[in-house]
């Protein structure tokens, strides 16, 4: 066999190779919210528990978002979290969150810069409104918060298997670092 009909077998074993991989991949279908938030319970301060980290929150410590309904429908963001230790500088953004219709408040639009609105999905939340996962269909980055800086370790597994039945990678899944509240270093009138 020349060496052109070699190349040529190898090039298409991997095309072929590479059309069946990709007839393989099966999509997820798209993560489905929970039924009705009540915004005025959801809103206020979360603690990030566990998290598939956006490149803003790599070396995250005692992450908070903070929530609060505005007059016009739009929610007003504060992210704050300690860059690379409890005791790292203080990094604060404030994004604006936009209910999208006809979700019952369980999905959101959040927007960093204009005009992106990135996907935000409350997939759980418990019926006192102290624990909440927020997913996006992309499956590329979510969220575990709690009321408290703390869960106990069944609870935060309870979470996390939540996560992976979503259909996430959960070895990418981080814990946060969280201080007691009395040992926190972050922002005034948090």
């Amino acid at each position: 066999m020349n060496k052109a009909t070699m190349k040529f077998r190898s090039l298409s074993i991997a095309l072929c190779a590479s059309l069946l991989g990709a007839c393989a991949t099966t999509k997820l279908p798209d993560i489905k919210p929970v039924a009705n938030v009540d915004l005025s319970r959801f809103m206020g301060s979360w603690y990030v528990i566990g998290v598939i980290p956006t490149f803003i929150e790599k070396e995250a410590y005692n992450s908070v978002e903070s929530y609060k309904l505005d007059a016009d429908g739009t929610i007003a963001t504060t992210f704050t979290f300690n860059k690379g230790a409890f005791d790292g500088p203080v990094k604060t953004y404030t994004p604006r969150g936009f209910v999208v219709e006809n979700t019952n408040n369980a999905e959101w639009g959040m927007q960093f810069i204009w005009p992106i609105k990135a996907e935000y999905k409350i997939a759980y939340l418990s019926s006192e409104y102290d624990q909440t996962i927020i997913a996006r269909n992309a499956r590329d980055y979510v969220w575990i918060m709690a009321r408290t800086p703390v869960i106990s370790d069944v609870q935060y597994k309870t979470l996390t298997d939540y996560v992976a039945g979503l259909g996430y990678d959960i070895s990418k899944l981080q814990k946060v670092p969280q201080q007691a509240l009395n040992e926190r270093n972050v922002t005034k009138g948090q």
